[in-house]
């Protein structure tokens, strides 16, 4: 199948490119290179563009002759959404219904979509299925479930065949070494502990240690970015036209921010000096997913389930990419 991957030089992204080309499937990155990387790219597959142009879309699907989409792009830094929503909305929702009536223009009706664990907002059981309810709690999450309300619309209206895959925390790296996470600025847990390991950071800080948890510090579920990458092409190849898959991805179970820390120190060897600081407004103490759906009805299953073998990954990307790819956007 060809696949046009929006958004396909990010993090996510890049690695669902490799999945997608290691099970057959011949895929294409169309990328307005903002935050994702050109060297993440394979050559000769980028095709530059930005989804608040639809010409750009229109012309990428005619060349690419492309079958289905998978759709990673998006502004997703949770307080930027706060001070700046306008930016969220244009870029995140009308960006994302350009691609739909580009898609709908050209008769291509398969799409799997990047969507959140943040669409639940502060849930009050955990794990979390897909049946609990959606009230996300800033703007980056209310712009994800209006795409997913807009996905559903387009499949029970124009015939769409689609899958929003909600993720918990996305983590590790590319088995080969050659892509991994380089954010800017970096917001995740494990990249921001191993910059200390690096020498790039002083210490990590923990925001808040007197959560109700077994330590202290907040739990969440880590979903190896290898096996979100398997889990978007098996929804891919199980769409069908008039039907929407709502799924969770995640592991099932959870690590608090202290074992994380600690499977680093493991890896590392190096001491990583920890700072406690205030807590975060809106950190839930856990957030951990059912994803007994998923596997379910992919034939999914993680391999990487512990926070160790996480890290590991992640460590050889960044020992080798200290700096992350060379040709960092502005």
């Amino acid at each position: 199948m060809k696949v046009l991957v929006v958004g396909g030089a990010g993090y996510v992204g890049s690695h669902a490119v490799r999945a997608l080309e290691a099970a057959g499937h011949e895929a294409w990155v169309f990328d307005n290179l903002f935050q994702g990387h050109r060297a993440a790219v394979p050559k000769g597959k980028l095709i530059q563009g930005d989804l608040l142009q639809p010409s750009d879309l229109t012309s990428a699907l005619e060349r690419t002759g492309a079958e289905a989409v998978m759709h990673f792009a998006a502004l997703s830094l949770v307080g930027e959404s706060v001070t700046d929503p306008a930016r969220y909305y244009e870029n995140n929702v009308v960006g994302t219904l350009h691609l739909l009536e580009a898609m709908r223009a050209k008769g291509v009706w398969r799409l799997v979509f990047s969507s959140t664990a943040a669409t639940y907002g502060e849930p009050e059981t955990s794990p979390i299925s897909e049946d609990a309810p959606q009230l996300p709690i800033n703007p980056y999450g209310r712009t994800k479930l209006a795409i997913e309300h807009a996905l559903q619309s387009y499949s029970t209206a124009y015939g769409f065949g689609c899958a929003a895959l909600r993720y918990f925390n996305a983590a590790g790296a590319h088995a080969s070494g050659e892509i991994g996470e380089d954010h800017s600025p970096e917001t995740h847990l494990i990249p921001i502990v191993l910059q200390v390991a690096l020498g790039q950071r002083e210490h990590i800080t923990i925001f808040g240690d007197d959560y109700p948890t077994p330590d202290g510090t907040c739990i969440r579920d880590y979903i190896h970015v290898d096996d979100l990458a398997d889990a978007h092409v098996r929804a891919l190849e199980q769409l069908q036209p008039h039907a929407m898959l709502q799924l969770n991805l995640g592991t099932g179970h959870g690590f608090s921010v202290r074992q994380v820390i600690d499977a680093c120190r493991q890896v590392t060897g190096h001491p990583l000096p920890e700072v406690v600081g205030p807590k975060r407004a809106g950190d839930p103490p856990e957030l951990v997913a059912n994803s007994a759906r998923a596997q379910s009805l992919l034939d999914w299953q993680p391999e990487f389930t512990t926070a160790r073998a996480v890290v590991e990954s992640a460590w050889r990307w960044h020992q080798a990419h200290p700096h992350g790819f060379d040709d960092r956007s502005p």
